[in-house]
């Protein structure tokens, strides 16, 4: 899901009697173009050696077009990392919403990070930004604000899937967040680099027992 898309859906549901104007569907069809190169440029260059122009032109706009809905190549970023996080949170309440009890809920959030490695692009992506982060004082600050945000939205749904279990956090909510994810983008990097000695069934067993040990396991029916 993208940027977008995410916003589409939105207005839809607050207002489900109103229609995109045409200026409306244009723009947003523009961004969500714009959102589907720059992760394919990204993916295919790395975020510091991608191009605005390159970006763009695989869009099928000019830079001008690019300017007119982003003002960065590191703000297209942040839009494709929050629509990915905006994804996730989703499907976890989707989940959340099927799950017929507390038991059920858990097993199936579980299953879920357990599988949550396989999307590689991104969370490579999301790395790469990291270091240039840490190495660029502004953008760092840029990322430490957006990423507290995310955090947030991450650590209130572990909170409403702690509480549904009658079970707390071990360390803060958005700590937990956090450290689920960073585990997920650790194991998947060291599974990339050498997957005889971590294989995709050692990333999912260990995912599955640190989920435990923040949201506490459930015996097996």
């Amino acid at each position: 899901m993208n940027s977008a898309r995410a916003i589409e859906r939105k207005r839809e549901v607050k207002y489900p009697d109103l229609r995109l104007s045409g200026q409306q569907a244009r723009t947003l069809a523009t961004r969500r173009r714009l959102l589907a190169a720059a992760e394919r440029t990204f993916a295919r260059d790395g975020f510091e050696a991608a191009r605005l122009e390159d970006i763009a032109r695989s869009a099928g706009y000019t830079r001008g077009a690019f300017y007119a809905h982003f003002r960065s190549k590191e703000e297209i970023f942040f839009a494709l990392l929050e629509d990915w996080v905006g994804a996730r949170i989703d499907e976890v309440n989707a989940l959340l919403a099927k799950s017929e009890s507390p038991a059920k809920r858990l097993r199936a959030v579980r299953q879920h990070y357990a599988q949550i490695a396989r999307d590689r692009r991104l969370a490579l992506l999301a790395l790469e930004f990291k270091l240039f982060a840490i190495r660029h004082p502004e953008a760092h600050a840029r990322l430490r604000a957006r990423q507290r945000r995310i955090r947030r939205s991450a650590g209130d749904l572990l909170l409403r899937i702690a509480a549904s279990t009658k079970r707390s956090l071990p360390v803060a909510s958005t700590g937990a967040a956090a450290a689920l994810g960073a585990l997920a983008n650790g194991l998947l990097l060291e599974n990339l680099v050498d997957n005889a000695t971590l294989t995709e069934e050692d990333v999912r067993y260990l995912l599955g027992v640190f989920f435990d040990a923040i949201l506490g396991s459930v015996a097996t029916p």
